[in-house]
């Protein structure tokens, strides 16, 4: 069987990866819609006088990415993983800025069956929700890694399943018993 060839996206990342600087000028237009939509889905019902636009959180995730050294882009997949990591990680920065400006408290509940609405949440949420995923991650990495792909990324079981280089079963199995996980963890606060 022949080798499987790498998409034109692929194809980019890794010359950029390997210190082509024309290779991102050619990414950025192929990636900026699928940006655009992750960011979309990010800030999907974020009320009015939000801090963060959905453009704004783009510009601001590509910033950070073309800061990025040294990384061996896998795939266009590992490419949006990182997207969304730097995404999620740019709204956690901003609800902990509101939560000090505000002085909030108490641990609020997190539903974690709703993917991936997260910039609808209240800055406490999304901060409590992270500080459980920090713990989760520091004994189960995987799982920790499966939440942050399908709730704050909002991809398919399928698609982090490519990502994690893992069935898609044990990301429904891991998936699971991380929710269970966070869960308890997050009523453990409240």
């Amino acid at each position: 069987m022949p080798p499987v060839r790498a998409s034109k996206t692929t194809q980019l990342l890794r010359a950029w990866a390997n210190g082509d600087a024309s290779a991102l000028a050619r990414l950025t237009p192929r990636v900026y819609l699928e940006l655009r939509r992750l960011a979309g889905r990010c800030m999907h019902d974020q009320p009015p006088g939000r801090t963060i636009q959905t453009t704004a959180l783009v510009h601001e995730a590509y910033l950070r990415l073309i800061d990025l050294q040294w990384v061996d882009w896998q795939d266009r997949a590992h490419f949006f993983a990182v997207s969304a990591q730097i995404m999620r990680r740019i709204l956690l920065d901003a609800a902990r800025k509101r939560v000090a400006a505000k002085r909030g408290g108490g641990s609020p509940r997190v539903n974690l069956d709703e993917i991936p609405d997260v910039s609808s949440r209240r800055a406490n949420e999304i901060i409590a929700l992270d500080d459980a995923l920090t713990a989760l991650a520091e004994v189960q990495p995987r799982k920790a890694r499966i939440v942050e792909l399908r709730f704050f990324a909002g991809l398919s079981v399928e698609e982090t399943a490519a990502v994690l280089k893992v069935s898609a079963d044990t990301v429904m199995r891991d998936w699971k018993l991380a929710k269970l996980w966070l869960r308890a963890a997050l009523s453990a606060k409240g």
